[in-house]
């Protein structure tokens, strides 16, 4: 997992709330289990027209909102289904934080272990957000747990153990290599008593 401990970037707002799994990858795309690929099938229904072409009034499709690497939208982000895959595509797309009022529970649990910082915001402070300007840059600071655009700041709170795990940009198979000789010394062990 990329380490992440200052993201500063440019955002994309979608203003929606209950966002869930198959607008973010529609289920028809779940065909691949490798964790790449997904990006351009990232909110598929919402980013392309029935005839195939790009919805060119969708934020996603917008020249000057090209290389964002924040989404900025409402409550219930990821609610739905629990695929990881649309984490997957967010970050495929290459989305590193996703700023919403609230997150189902798994969704959030999928990004904190695939890199995709998720930050819980007030609606106050997201309706500021949200007016930033596409060519304006918006500062997440993990460490000291703050958004800031222009001069305000937003400060948000995150589990110490996930803030570790984003900040060494470790995930759980990393954590558990850590103990990798305490393992195969178990291993032995229990060999040898067979």
């Amino acid at each position: 997992m990329q380490s992440f401990v200052k993201e500063v970037g440019r955002a994309a707002v979608i203003d929606a709330n209950s966002v869930n799994t198959d607008l973010i990858l529609p289920k028809q795309f779940l065909k691949n289990i490798l964790k790449t690929g997904f990006g351009k099938y990232l909110f598929w229904d919402w980013r392309y027209l029935a005839d195939g072409q790009k919805n060119p009034d969708f934020v996603l499709n917008q020249k000057d909102h090209q290389g964002v690497s924040i989404l900025i939208t409402g409550d219930n982000f990821g609610s739905g289904s629990s695929r990881e895959h649309a984490v997957w595509a967010l970050t495929d797309f290459g989305f590193r934080a996703v700023i919403a009022g609230s997150f189902s529970d798994i969704f959030y649990m999928n990004a904190t272990k695939n890199g995709l910082l998720p930050i819980v915001l007030p609606k106050a402070d997201r309706d500021i957000l949200m007016t930033v300007a596409a060519d304006e840059a918006i500062t997440i600071d993990l460490v000291n747990q703050d958004v800031a655009m222009a001069d305000r700041h937003f400060h948000f709170d995150i589990n110490p153990q996930w803030k570790e795990k984003f900040l060494k940009g470790e995930d759980d198979i990393d954590l558990t290599m850590k103990y990798a000789d305490q393992i195969q010394a178990y291993e032995d062990q229990r060999q040898a008593l067979v």
